[in-house]
């Protein structure tokens, strides 16, 4: 079995849109790190990305010049707090925020929403493998 997660440090942020009630934070592209069960060895992949905050506002970085790298933050989903780091697949129901930072920038991406999903696009793309 593989374990999958997006590394928020080094990230790519390239457009946060206010779509209806979504707030869609854009990755392009995100980088993703894969591990198989029982190795030690991991894999570093790339893949355009959407944060999707479904009934979402905007609670501060909509002035934020992009794009941008992430510098690293929070993504949390009702009683899980992701630091630097977005599990995959993410889809959930309830209380979801983001707490985001850009290098270089005071300005933080920050979002309160009832829920928040993974939106991803194509396959991802292999880049390096990663040893211990």
């Amino acid at each position: 079995m593989d374990l999958t997660s997006i590394e928020l440090p080094g990230s790519m942020i390239t457009q946060i849109r206010l779509v209806d009630d979504e707030v869609r934070v854009r990755f392009e592209p995100a980088y993703l790190i894969k591990t198989m069960t029982g190795s030690e060895e991991r894999t570093k992949w790339r893949q355009n990305i959407e944060l999707v905050f479904e009934n979402g506002e905007l609670l501060e970085g909509g002035t934020l010049d992009l794009p941008a790298t992430c510098s690293g933050g929070d993504v949390g989903e009702n009683i899980y707090t992701y630091r630097d780091m977005i599990p995959v697949p993410l889809e959930s129901r309830g209380q979801a925020h983001c707490d985001l930072g850009v290098e270089g920038g005071a300005v933080r991406i920050r979002v309160q929403a009832e829920g928040v999903r993974l939106a991803r696009e194509g396959m991802p793309k292999y880049i390096e493998h990663l040893r211990g």
